[in-house]
């Protein structure tokens, strides 16, 4: 992130900032079915403000408004001195924000910035519902009365709102969001409300409303293409998106719609050209909602009309076209994936060099693509699916240091006595929050192998690629959607003492520092924010990692993850077969959703001083 700490107290320089400002609006969804989050508690405020220079709104915005001789009501330049000013904590029943801008021209700093913002309000909420479901798994086997079953994901939402951790809140931004990628996946609808994309839990147009405007027209900011209505057609880079209303109970049409609310926002966007963000919802095999939301980038309507519907009634449509040189539709890429892991497609992309390179030694395959160059290094090492420790690590522990479950693992177990009296992983395999070390199951345990406290010793579930990057070298990807607090794979090597890897060093082996990994683990699971009488884990206090991987002739997909400031994957402390402190093993776990075909990245931590050099040392 560079010098970029907090935008706020960092003047405008590039641009004149000057944001408009109308009067919140009252919201007419386009109806679909959602449940609706619980009432939050009034009682929580906070302050989590994100932006803060933001451009001239463009003079398309003047020109839609300019026609009423008083439209300087409705767009009010901020004053100067008041444009960096931390934000008031917002009350969680404020309405939103009715200031529309645009924010464009950011710097690389910038734009690491905001995604870093993004990305840690995404690993709040991610972390967040898992614990809330795991509490609520909880209370369901414990026969605990007067609760029913709720749902995580909207709970969560529901706390983070009243907290007044959403993003976009304060402005509502026109066109892109700032640390928001196209392609970003996003498991639960509630998702798109929390980082500003889509500011309705249930409304498939998100606008702003015209009673709010001197000039009395409607903006559109957003739409959801979901397939709730039958008149829909979707051919990617162009939609025919079908207008709001006329839909009973059953989500059939049975009645006229008409030209207002989200319908007119929309054709007024048409009318002066002001783009629209646009979100595709489908059914998608190992989302944990059995669905995901993709952002798929801007889109502007260029035509509108009213015809017959399928059901006989007037239903009003839109022809919306993507704006060119964005980034491939995550939607695509998703479909492209499940074509590719199914086989449906009729011939293998070229650039293929081997449909698995650990040799059967996964559960899955391990695919090596190449379609840039010749080099086919990874294939010259020997697959390693777990570290390879001193044997004298193996004499801590053995007979007697596991538990005596015969089934599933209870709270009483001795494994989850010795993680503070709590299981690392929900009844889903993910991780509920990091710690300095988790001990899992292993082998002197008398519990089975589907065991839920034995996750990252069942080894790679999905199907991962090393692939050829320009930008990165080498990379790795999947060809599975990776939801948050999943475990990927472990980080193998040979072990080394101290003393073996400097003799190693000096014969210009590969080796990795595992001391200077980021501490990233403690990100997952962070609800300070949350929670104020939040404590980070300190259990159990593990000395420091005073050894190294020797990568040079054995290892696995994870020595080719690229290192980042900003990654989507932590590193996690882990025992399982052994219980010598000085020894885990290097555990890697989703920090957010990440899509098909995303480069996966880690934070390697700090040069070293000397050698200027990442955890890696050749």
């Amino acid at each position: 992130m560079g010098s970029l700490l907090d935008l706020n107290l960092i003047p405008a320089v590039a641009a004149d900032v000057t944001i408009s400002n109308l009067t919140t609006p009252k919201l007419e969804p386009k109806d679909e079915p959602f449940d609706e989050p619980p009432n939050p508690n009034p009682n929580f405020t906070h302050s989590f403000d994100v932006y803060s220079e933001y451009n001239r709104i463009s003079e398309m915005f003047r020109t839609a408004f300019s026609k009423d001789p008083n439209w300087a009501q409705a767009i009010v330049p901020v004053p100067e001195e008041n444009s960096n000013t931390m934000s008031v904590p917002r009350k969680s029943n404020e309405p939103r924000s009715n200031e529309l801008v645009r924010v464009t021209n950011l710097g690389i700093e910038d734009e690491r910035h905001f995604r870093d913002v993004v990305r840690k309000t995404r690993v709040i909420y991610d972390s967040l519902r898992v614990f809330l479901a795991n509490e609520d798994e909880k209370r369901k086997n414990c026969n605990t009365f007067g609760r029913g079953h709720s749902r995580a994901d909207l709970k969560s939402g529901s706390v983070m709102k009243a907290r007044g951790l959403w993003l976009s809140r304060d402005k509502r931004v026109v066109g892109a969001v700032p640390g928001v990628y196209v392609g970003d996946v996003f498991c639960f609808r509630i998702e798109l409300c929390v980082v500003g994309i889509h500011g309705l839990p249930q409304g498939g147009i998100d606008y702003l409303a015209s009673s709010h405007s001197s000039s009395g027209e409607p903006v559109a900011t957003s739409i959801i293409v979901s397939g709730g209505y039958e008149d829909d057609q979707d051919s990617g880079d162009e939609i025919i998106y079908t207008g709001q209303g006329g839909q009973d109970k059953f989500n059939r049409q049975a009645d006229h719609q008409r030209l207002e609310g989200g319908n007119l926002g929309l054709e007024r966007s048409m009318h002066y050209g002001i783009e629209v963000r646009v979100v595709r919802g489908f059914k998608y095999d190992g989302s944990p909602s059995g669905k995901v939301y993709v952002y798929d980038g801007l889109y502007k309507v260029v035509e509108s009309w009213l015809e017959a519907g399928k059901s006989g009634f007037g239903v009003i449509k839109f022809k919306l076209v993507r704006i060119e040189n964005q980034p491939e539709m995550g939607s695509a890429v998703l479909k492209y994936a499940e074509n590719l892991r199914n086989g449906a497609l009729q011939v293998r992309p070229t650039g293929y060099v081997h449909m698995d390179m650990s040799l059967k030694k996964e559960k899955v395959p391990v695919f090596l693509f190449n379609d840039i160059d010749d080099n086919h290094e990874p294939m010259y090492y020997e697959y390693l699916t777990t570290s390879v420790f001193p044997p004298f690590v193996y004499h801590l522990g053995g007979k007697g240091s596991g538990c005596n479950c015969v089934s599933d693992c209870m709270g009483d177990c001795f494994c989850a006595k010795k993680n503070g009296g709590e299981f690392a992983y929900d009844q889903n395999g993910l991780l509920i929050r990091g710690k300095p070390l988790i001990f899992e199951c292993g082998p002197h345990c008398s519990c089975p192998p589907t065991c839920r406290n034995r996750v990252s010793q069942n080894g790679v579930k999905n199907r991962l690629e090393v692939f050829r990057s320009r930008e990165t070298g080498w990379g790795v990807r999947s060809l599975d959607l990776i939801p948050a607090g999943s475990f990927i794979c472990e980080y193998t090597g040979v072990i080394l003492t101290r003393e073996q890897a400097q003799l190693c060093s000096m014969n210009g082996d590969n080796l990795i520092y595992p001391n200077r990994f980021g501490e990233r683990w403690a990100e997952w699971g962070d609800l300070s924010q949350i929670f104020s009488d939040y404590v980070r884990p300190s259990y159990p206090s593990v000395p420091p990692l005073d050894f190294a991987l020797d990568v040079s002739r054995m290892r696995n997909p994870a020595c080719y993850m690229s290192h980042s400031s900003c990654p989507n994957i932590l590193v996690q402390l882990v025992l399982y077969d052994h219980s010598n402190l000085s020894f885990p093993h290097l555990m890697l776990y989703a920090m957010e959703n990440i899509p098909p075909m995303r480069e996966l990245s880690l934070d390697y931590g700090e040069a070293d001083e000397l050698t200027e050099k990442l955890a890696i040392c050749n």
